[in-house]
């Protein structure tokens, strides 16, 4: 390191670092974290999700609280979603972009106040790397009725996905998740005996926090799952409740493989300001009826078609496995590159995503992949690349 040289940022510690420890986690860098890469085998760590119930620490990502009688304004104006029609105990994935229509995050937006008041209540979870930008864009643009709290590190949050998942926490629990839907979100006691068991809304996070935890039933494994907010201090013990219940404690690695899969996008691969959500195939989480940042370039690339789309590639020759960056050529034409690739655990063939140009996009199109200096056949097919279970 040159004298001059800056010195490196300090890892950023979950509450749950001690947890991994104990349980042989691989910790490595992650997005300014320090963050468990595996703890046993990443295929356990995957069938367990698919097959029974794994446990995520994702304390990692922001955790941001907007109040206020404007706040679901701002939210609208920054992200694709018009924020002002979600409804109590509504949960919505959608797009913060640049002018230019780029995605700049992905992030989900909850809203956790009852409908009493004039007064709204949400929350935002954007991804941990883009946060701090995140959050600064919505304080230089609020309103000033709209106060913004930063949650991280005071917070902490568990994924629990898998099958097991609801019959995990119920039993550990006591609650009762019959009624908590796809994309909902609700305040559940800490547990039997402390408060109804169902779920309930009008707490903000400092209100909830200390007698509720906080579930939404989200994910990013494409099992049924959900995901806990709590306190930092109790995030300790409740993961080893819930693994002495029968969750696998789950690493990065797993959380790769598991979304792939499903054909999620990733932070850095699948997007970095260069893409758009059309550009994604993610038309679906973009409200064209309200006002919001980079619509007019979404607006024109909507009436002229993308010029290039993210589709899912398949690779059938044994051991060929892409990987991201492995170059996509169409004949003897290099069109671009994989933004994610393996084996698939589920499915047992190699699977990657890329961009092509919209003409060479259309499922049954066959490009190839360069993989170890090597050219292999790919076809484009349908995602997901695995067919996801029915939400219930």
């Amino acid at each position: 390191m040159s004298p001059d040289a800056p010195p490196a940022t300090p890892l950023r510690q979950t509450p749950l670092r001690a947890f991994h420890l104990r349980h042989g986690g691989h910790l490595v860098p992650f997005s300014g974290w320090e963050m468990p890469l595996y703890y046993t085998s990443i295929l356990d760590e995957h069938r367990a999700v698919r097959e029974g119930v794994g446990l995520f620490d994702v304390s990692h990502m922001g955790v941001l609280s907007l109040n206020g009688e404007h706040a679901a304004e701002l939210l609208a104006r920054r992200t694709t979603a018009n924020v002002t029609r979600l409804v109590p105990g509504q949960v919505r994935y959608t797009f913060f972009l640049e002018t230019t229509g780029g995605i700049v995050d992905d992030l989900l937006v909850s809203r956790l106040d009852d409908g009493l008041s004039l007064a709204r209540d949400y929350l935002a979870v954007p991804n941990a790397g883009r946060a701090d930008e995140v959050e600064e864009i919505l304080r230089q643009h609020r309103y000033p009725d709209t106060s913004i709290t930063r949650w991280n590190p005071k917070t902490a949050m568990l994924a629990v996905q898998g099958p097991r998942s609801r019959e995990l926490l119920e039993r550990t629990f006591g609650w009762d998740l019959s009624g908590l839907g796809f994309y909902k979100i609700a305040w559940f006691p800490t547990g039997p005996g402390r408060g109804e068991p169902k779920g309930r809304l009008g707490f903000s996070l400092a209100q909830g926090l200390p007698h509720h935890y906080l579930v939404s039933r989200t994910g990013y494994t494409g099992e049924r799952g959900y995901e806990v907010t709590l306190r930092a201090e109790e995030a300790d013990a409740v993961a080893e409740r819930l693994v002495a219940g029968g969750a696998v404690p789950a690493g990065l690695a797993a959380r790769d493989t598991l979304r792939l899969e499903q054909g999620y996008l990733l932070s850095g691969q699948e997007f970095h300001r260069d893409h758009s959500p059309l550009e994604a195939g993610q038309d679906r989480f973009v409200e064209f009826d309200h006002e919001f940042v980079g619509r007019p370039a979404l607006e024109k690339q909507r009436a002229d078609g993308p010029a290039v789309r993210l589709v899912g590639l398949r690779v059938d020759e044994p051991g060929a496995i892409p990987r991201h960056g492995s170059p996509v050529k169409i004949g003897t034409e290099t069109v671009g590159a994989a933004t994610s690739g393996g084996l698939s655990p589920t499915l047992h063939y190699g699977v990657a995503l890329a961009y092509l140009p919209k003409d060479r996009a259309q499922v049954g199109a066959t490009v190839a992949l360069t993989i170890r200096g090597r050219d292999v056949p790919a076809v484009v097919v349908p995602l997901p690349f695995r067919t996801p279970p029915k939400a219930g």
